[in-house]
């Protein structure tokens, strides 16, 4: 599967490719990260460390390969295209990392998830209670973190993750309450209703992150509402591909189970865009609604092969894909209305254009 970014991508703008600037990012931030976790009680930090793919169960170190670092990356990269030197943004960054994985623990144990990243989630490793615990530990450090910057910047700065958080839960909440409503019909979830959980659930700790790390560096206020409002949309985008994985991603890309989001009858924009569809796509939809109305609540392989299926013949794949790239655009747009460093927003347009593409 493939689509096009031809503005974002800005291949001619910097030598360093994405997985290098995540890079780069990651080191910067991982020792206060590192430090940060390490204040919590022993048995908390462990789950804290494995959840972050640093060590084992048990705590012997791991050479495994932990999170991207996507939202820690935004914030310094953010705070660079603001004329600011990366190390601005650190607190930020690791408060949006902890905030990220806290959300992550919770979020595998309300869908029931028993692996990420090739491993056993925290929850399955640890169980349900310390999983949770760990979860709230990381909500209380992420808080603490910005807290403690210098200067009046830190109030503000709590404030806006604050507002995340609330947009998040808000959104994990919509999510779900969607698992208990029907595939087709009038109160069936739409398109629409579905892109507004995913910019509450996904978009607001990216647009947190980006805000953070400009808004740190001393950028106005301006400039840091608009990268708020580039990384809510980066989030939309970002989702919409994951649903895109979720159907039709390679396991070995993504460490999870092929037609993952199928099997769990998850109502994503690829399905949700697939039933609405008209035209051409009409009789396919009609067959896919038929299929999911009335499979049961675990579908075996050849329903999901065969709802995957419909769910391309109706549109939906590329309705996704469709749906990412005006996402892209609006960032886009808004990148190119900002006065950013020049490195650092070329940097911003390589890291966007990947994390939108991702192999699908």
């Amino acid at each position: 599967m493939t689509t096009a970014f031809p503005v974002l991508l800005g291949a001619d703008e910097t030598t360093a490719t994405a997985g290098e600037i995540l890079g780069r990012c990651r080191e910067l931030v991982r020792p206060t990260l590192v430090g940060t976790v390490g204040r919590l009680h022993p048995w908390v930090a462990e789950m804290a460390a494995y959840s972050f793919g640093w060590c084992d169960v048990g705590g012997t170190p791991a050479e495994g390969a932990g999170g991207k670092g996507i939202r820690q990356a935004l914030s310094v990269l953010c705070a660079e295209a603001a004329g600011a030197s990366g190390e601005a943004a650190v607190a930020g960054a690791v408060a949006v990392e902890l905030v990220h994985t806290f959300s992550l623990l919770h979020d595998d144990i309300m869908d029931g998830d028993q692996t990420r990243r090739t491993r056993p989630t925290v929850w399955k490793a640890y169980g349900t209670g310390p999983a949770v615990l760990a979860g709230d530990a990381l909500f209380a450090l992420a808080v603490e973190a910005l807290a403690a910057v210098d200067g009046a910047g830190a109030a503000a700065a709590v404030r806006r993750l604050s507002a995340a958080l609330g947009d998040l839960v808000r959104g994990q909440a919509d999510d779900l309450l969607f698992e208990s409503r029907p595939w087709t019909g009038p109160t069936a979830v739409g398109p629409a209703e579905y892109r507004t959980m995913v910019e509450h659930k996904t978009g607001a700790l990216l647009g947190c992150a980006a805000a953070l790390g400009a808004e740190l560096a001393g950028a106005p206020e301006s400039t840091v509402a608009a990268l708020d409002w580039a990384g809510r949309h980066m989030g939309v985008a970002f989702q919409v591909v994951d649903d895109l994985l979720g159907i039709w991603g390679d396991p070995a890309v993504t460490g999870k189970p092929v037609h993952r989001d199928l099997r769990q009858r998850k109502k994503t924009f690829p399905v949700l865009a697939a039933l609405g569809a008209g035209g051409p796509g009409a009789p396919a939809a009609e067959r896919l609604a038929t299929l999911l109305e009335g499979s049961p609540d675990t579908p075996d392989d050849a329903t999901t092969r065969r709802a995957a299926a419909l769910i391309e013949q109706a549109g939906g794949r590329s309705a996704a894909l469709a749906e990412a790239d005006r996402h892209i655009a609006a960032v886009e747009t808004c990148l190119a209305s900002l006065p950013l460093a020049p490195r650092a927003g070329a940097e911003l347009r390589t890291l966007l254009g990947f994390l939108a593409r991702r192999d699908i």
